[in-house]
């Protein structure tokens, strides 16, 4: 029988990280689609190769890995590279988290903020999205020393989320204390492990 597979999204400084902590003390199994593609982007692997095909070896570092802030520059100020780079991860992002869930003993989930958009869901038994108020976001990103500017460049990049709302079975909202995320992250373990029993 195939693992259950949750998928968890979020915009940044949602909280997400935050839940997908609570998940993986549950003993659930979690994936987080950034260290995919980290893994993907060291030398001589294929999320390397993707990445100088795409923009060229300038954005390769000397070992013939992926320069992340170069590339990072690059994307969250051009849509259209945006666009190019996730059309050619994300499918390799997927089929390694494919994979991982085939092993899995138990529940399994992958953790992505552009889980929705980028079209994981039709693989995923149950979409959750941690939702909280722009400005809550905002301030948080910038306490974690990310300047306004490139705060506000991500933000507007991952767009204003109304699609994965649109696609999660649950939401949860992080704009209040951090027991209040606590307990939706227990109440979201408790059914996930009623759904799996």
């Amino acid at each position: 029988m195939a693992p259950y597979r949750i998928g968890l999204t979020g915009g940044l400084a949602s909280g997400k990280s935050t839940v997908a902590r609570l998940l993986a003390e549950a003993g659930f199994k979690v994936v987080d689609a950034d260290a995919i593609v980290a893994e993907l982007y060291e030398p001589g692997e294929a999320g390397a190769k993707t990445v100088g095909d795409l923009f060229g070896a300038d954005y390769l570092d000397a070992r013939g890995g992926v320069d992340k802030e170069k590339v990072a520059r690059l994307v969250f100020a051009d849509a259209t590279a945006r666009m190019r780079l996730e059309a050619a991860i994300h499918p390799l992002v997927r089929a390694s988290f494919s994979r991982v869930a085939a092993a899995a003993s138990g529940p399994v989930v992958l953790e992505a903020t552009r889980l929705v958009e980028a079209g994981y869901a039709p693989d995923l038994d149950l979409i959750v999205t941690v939702e909280a108020a722009p400005e809550v976001r905002l301030a948080r990103a910038i306490a974690r020393g990310m300047t306004r500017e490139e705060a506000e460049r991500r933000l507007t990049a991952q767009g204003d989320g109304a699609k994965r709302r649109a696609a999660a079975q649950r939401l949860i909202t992080n704009s209040g204390p951090p027991e209040e995320l606590r307990a939706q992250g227990d109440a979201l373990v408790a059914e996930i492990r009623q759904r799996t029993s």
